[in-house]
């Protein structure tokens, strides 16, 4: 954008004849209002200022690897209100009508609270944001629909400054606001990203200060690292945003967050483990197999981890069934629709979590997490086996789709007669009951579909005939209901025609010389032999015998 605003001044000035001297001394000009017969000369202005602002937010991602930048981040915001101090002041003359004017306004407040913002000067750069927002809010009421969504666009990207600044002020109350537009959102854009995840972070650390430990399953277990305890205390937060959100989109999002914070506690704890091995094993030794509080931790934040990759999944199945009914409504073209298959991969991926929670040391004889896990297991293999019946039903294989029915039905009623005490722990998976009465259901239909299929002649012959691949310029004696005959892709014939062989170009031998006898000339060679020199001089001189 900077090398566009660059290009861009060099045009206005080349079409305006507004040079800066020439290519041997520069002489400074300035825009005053005498000239302002031309709207383009505000122009000029306005892509100083642009180019500065620019260049400015380039030195700032920069600046993160290299903090001495930033001084000259701040050089380039002070110009790019200045330039914006020049175009206020010169749309105050009576040429310019008084949108341009409450847009020029707007602009030079946007500019300062940036710059201000930057300074860390929270009361002034809350003070310009306002002025900004106040503006754009009354020209998004003045005119049209069209030209308000990008005044209302504006003010949508001031707010979440206003409410920052709010907070270093001291109002709490716009933190908690902060959070929220984060969590719903996904994350924030633009110069304020940055400074409000490190705000996050921050908070979350003063409130670790005063986390020692932790209870999970029965027993205490202190933490005592930093990351770990900002990640345990931000947990519910993500959890109960996840809950809220909008869409599925924004959800996954969400979900791959919470999970990138976890593996990187989980890293942090496993930094800790391994200088601690030799302690860890006598620490086993004399507690009789009880594992070790940092291998504890561990365990718990893997939970964690493998719980959520669990709920996103379930997630992703969620939302893969309600677009597989959707299916079944409307047929949609061009478009790569769901299939059960994907939903038993999904699945798949559940149940190897689930073998890996099973497993978590100081958890093998835990026999209520162990039961827990088990009944949750039966749970998703209810669920898979469900839509491999379903898949095995789109081919038609009726025998394979009722077994696996039955399988469900087995698995179902197992759950039920064993939740029992873990009832609480069921009540955030899908209900077996409701699943019980679709297999019925589906049972059922599945029935008269294998009976209609059987007793249909069109269906038992058609396979045959669709298997051979035969073009039909091959089958003209066989009479056949075929609906590929009016369909896009008919086959009509072999194209291209296959090679068949045809007789080459013959090859003639002259067989007969070899028996062939030819006169005798020796009478002729004889008589030639005796003349000799004479004769061959009596015929020159044209003598005959």
């Amino acid at each position: 954008f900077r090398g566009y605003c660059s290009r861009r001044l060099r045009r206005l000035r080349k079409t305006l004849n507004f040079k800066m001297g020439n290519r041997h001394k520069f002489t400074g000009r300035k825009v005053t209002e005498e000239i302002l017969s031309d709207n383009r000369y505000l122009l000029l202005i306005l892509m100083d200022a642009e180019r500065a602002w620019s260049y400015a937010m380039q030195l700032k991602q920069e600046a993160n690897t290299e903090p001495r930048k930033r001084f000259h981040l701040l050089s380039r915001l002070r110009k790019a209100v200045k330039h914006a101090e020049e175009l206020e002041r010169l749309c105050e003359s009576n040429r310019v009508d008084a949108k341009t004017k409450l847009e020029a306004q707007a602009y030079m407040a946007y500019l300062t609270g940036m710059l201000r913002f930057e300074h860390q000067e929270w009361k002034a750069a809350m003070e310009a944001f306002n002025k900004c927002k106040t503006i754009y809010e009354k020209l998004a009421n003045a005119f049209t629909e069209e030209q308000a969504v990008l005044y209302n666009q504006r003010v949508e990207e001031i707010s979440p400054n206003i409410r920052y600044c709010a907070y270093n002020i001291g109002d709490q109350s716009a933190m908690n606001e902060l959070m929220q537009m984060r969590l719903r959102s996904g994350g924030t854009e633009g110069l304020l990203a940055e400074k409000l995840e490190a705000l996050i972070t921050q908070t979350r650390a003063k409130q670790a200060a005063t986390m020692s430990e932790v209870e999970w399953r029965g027993r205490t277990v202190p933490v005592k690292i930093d990351k770990v305890r900002i990640f345990l205390l931000g947990l519910a937060d993500n959890e109960a945003a996840i809950a809220q959100a909008e869409n599925e989109e924004t959800k996954e999002r969400l979900f791959e967050s919470l999970l990138s914070e976890c593996r990187d506690a989980i890293q942090a704890v496993r930094e800790e483990l391994k200088p601690d091995q030799k302690q860890r094993e006598h620490s086993l030794e004399n507690d009789s197999g009880k594992v070790s509080n940092i291998q504890y931790l561990h365990s718990y934040l893997t939970y964690i981890k493998l719980s959520t990759a669990i709920k996103r999944n379930e997630s992703m199945a969620k939302s893969l069934q309600k677009a597989l009914l959707q299916q079944q409504r409307s047929d949609e073209d061009g478009k790569r629709s769901p299939r059960p298959q994907d939903l038993i991969r999904l699945y798949d991926i559940i149940l190897q979590n689930l073998v890996e929670l099973t497993q978590l040391p100081g958890l093998e004889e835990d026999k209520n997490f162990q039961k827990e896990i088990g009944l949750k297991t039966l749970v998703y293999k209810a669920y898979r086996c469900f839509f491999i019946a379903q898949s095995y039903v789109l081919v038609k294989k009726w025998s394979e789709a009722l077994v696996l029915y039955e399988r469900v039905l087995k698995y179902a009623r197992e759950v039920q007669s064993g939740a029992g005490a873990h009832r609480n722990s069921l009540k955030e998976l899908p209900d077996v009951q409701d699943l019980i009465t679709q297999v019925n259901a589906e049972k059922y239909s599945l029935q008269a579909a294998a009976i209609l299929d059987a007793n249909d002649p069109h269906e038992t012959e058609s396979p045959s005939q669709v298997k051979d691949g035969k073009p039909l310029s091959e089958r003209f004696e066989t009479f056949c209901l075929d609906p590929s005959l009016v369909s896009k892709q008919v086959s009509l014939v072999h194209f291209p025609p296959g090679f068949q062989p045809i007789p080459c170009k013959p090859l003639f031998f002259d067989l007969a010389l070899n028996h062939v006898a030819f006169p005798p000339l020796e009478d002729k060679v004889e008589q030639k032999a005796k003349s000799g020199l004479t004769g061959y001089i009596k015929g020159i001189f044209g003598f005959k015998s």
